[in-house]
């Protein structure tokens, strides 16, 4: 098995072509829409689920077998007939128009894999065993959704804002570095209250939500450091 190189792509307003109208081909075309990207699926027959995406005008439709020119100006393919011939054959046809392909269940023939993905908001943790084994993939993120609940979500905005400001205080490349790095520990830090675990997530978005400027901290960078008030432990 290769060597994947792991990679988020920028799909908003690009041209992506699903073949395949079942219901894998409907997740395919569910997750493409949900990264902004504008969706062609070829099949002549489709789920309901697609049927009323087409109708809506969220999808393109093209209601026969799939055609070499389906591909023209498409940033990627994913081949979801479940047929290993035809997917092969737009496997085929897509690396000779130098489009990259994803075959579902056929790692071998293809240019991309997809990892199974754990969102919660912009925090994306994603999954991949390399093709060995999409189960374990997805069982491994299943157990990761009890570590990252959704407040991470939050979290991540706040940590995001948090960044901006203590980057634009920094006067150097490298104070701008340290100031993005400090926020992100200052941001996990684990603290505990006698007799119970809270979640650092929510401790951590308290503080951040309540930091000061510390005059008397040595400047890092070309800035002040960021001075997180120390709370009580003994209440939440």
């Amino acid at each position: 098995m290769p060597d994947y190189f792991p990679a988020f792509l920028d799909l908003r307003g690009r041209r992506c072509l699903v073949v395949g109208g079942g219901e894998v081909g409907q997740r395919k075309t569910r997750t493409l829409l949900e990264c902004g990207a504008h969706v062609t699926v070829v099949s002549p027959a489709v789920t309901p689920g697609l049927a009323a995406l087409a109708a809506g005008g969220r999808i393109e439709h093209r209601a026969r077998a799939f055609r070499r020119s389906d591909l023209r100006g498409r940033a990627l393919a994913v081949a979801a007939t479940g047929d290993s011939r035809v997917d092969e054959a737009v496997a085929a046809v897509a690396r000779r128009s130098r489009v990259l392909v994803n075959v579902v269940d056929r790692p071998n023939h293809c240019d991309f894999i997809l990892p199974s993905v754990l969102r919660r908001g912009e925090l994306q943790i994603a999954v991949s065993t390399g093709g060995r084994s999409p189960a374990l993939a997805r069982e491994i993120r299943r157990r990761l959704e009890g570590l990252f609940g959704p407040e991470y979500a939050e979290l991540v905005r706040r940590v995001g804002a948090e960044r901006r400001h203590a980057r634009a205080a920094a006067t150097t490349a490298a104070g701008r570095l340290e100031a993005g790095e400090r926020v992100a520990r200052l941001a996990l830090v684990p603290t505990t209250v006698p007799g119970r675990s809270l979640r650092p997530v929510r401790l951590a978005g308290r503080a951040l939500s309540r930091r000061a400027w510390d005059p008397d901290s040595p400047a890092v960078g070309g800035r002040r450091r960021w001075s997180i008030p120390v709370r009580n432990p003994g209440h939440e």
